[in-house]
């Protein structure tokens, strides 16, 4: 297996138009757990590791941009003001040592559906920019997912940054497993309610074939917020209000059983998650 190492932005690209079928490596959190198992045998590694450019962020125009090698811990420490769906997501991943390496642009290439990063950024409305030597463009995140670790990502586009506005409002994450942290998620759900952009947005985890989006309990509350002018000032939301609004969510999901959970537990466990994110939102506790 040959072994790949830029220097800089341009040489990662001009080596992945070279060779499509190379593996990037980062944090390698993903892909050393593939080859370890002998599930991937990758015609070259493409080492990330020196490509300063990756582990930079910043803000232009009210937009953040962050690279694809920024650690979630530097997300906890760094971006969690601004981005507190995110952090809070970024807490649960692994052990210190796997938050240390990990990045979120390496949850993006894997593209699991259970991958924690992933219902913030649809529920954020995130956007992934993708480059290569013919150029960048940038793809919604809820357009990013197209099946079971599966991602719009060409054979020769590297994932360069990932780019979320600010949080303008409250943002709430939660998941469901046998433990906080280092576990697979069962399920997984994150909530961001924008006062600015009259906007609520949801992301569902590991309860369907890619991180979804709860469209219809995000017009709903969209639309009860409204009428009761919730966008400028918290308002007490009524019971039946909070059930439709956990139902809808619930009804987005397309889960399965597998070994980590029965497909009628991951629907009756976004219920729950909806209410306790919504009621966190709110300010309920």
């Amino acid at each position: 297996m040959e072994f790949i190492q830029p220097t800089n932005w341009d040489e990662a690209l001009a080596a992945k138009a070279a060779v499509p079928r190379s593996m990037p490596i980062a944090g390698g959190t993903d892909v050393l757990v593939d080859l370890n198992f002998d599930r991937a045998r990758p015609e070259a590694l493409l080492d990330l590791t020196r490509v300063r450019d990756l582990r930079e962020w910043g803000e232009d125009g009210g937009i953040l941009r962050i690279g694809a090698g920024v650690s979630y811990t530097r997300v906890i420490a760094e971006l969690g003001d601004r981005l507190p769906g995110l952090a809070m997501a970024a807490r649960t991943i692994g052990s210190p040592q796997i938050r240390n390496r990990g990045t979120v642009g390496g949850n993006l290439g894997a593209a699991s559906p259970a991958g924690d990063s992933h219902p913030p950024l649809v529920a954020a409305h995130a956007e992934v920019e993708l480059a290569s030597t013919r150029g960048v463009r940038r793809v919604p995140v809820r357009e990013f997912y197209v099946g079971p670790k599966q991602n719009v990502v060409a054979d020769d586009e590297l994932i360069a940054a990932f780019l979320v506005a600010p949080a303008s409002g409250a943002e709430q994450f939660s998941k469901i497993g046998t433990r906080n942290a280092m576990v697979i998620a069962a399920c997984s759900f994150a909530l961001a309610i924008d006062p600015v952009a009259r906007r609520v947005g949801t992301g569902i985890g590991s309860a369907g074939p890619t991180p979804l989006a709860a469209r219809e309990a995000e017009s709903f509350l969209e639309g009860v917020l409204g009428e009761a002018g919730g966008w400028e000032a918290p308002v007490d939301l009524e019971e039946a209000t909070v059930d439709r609004f956990a139902e809808l969510v619930a009804a987005a999901a397309r889960p399965i059983d597998d070994v980590r959970s029965s497909a009628a537990y991951r629907r009756e466990a976004l219920r729950v998650l909806a209410r306790r994110t919504l009621g966190w939102a709110r300010g309920a506790g």
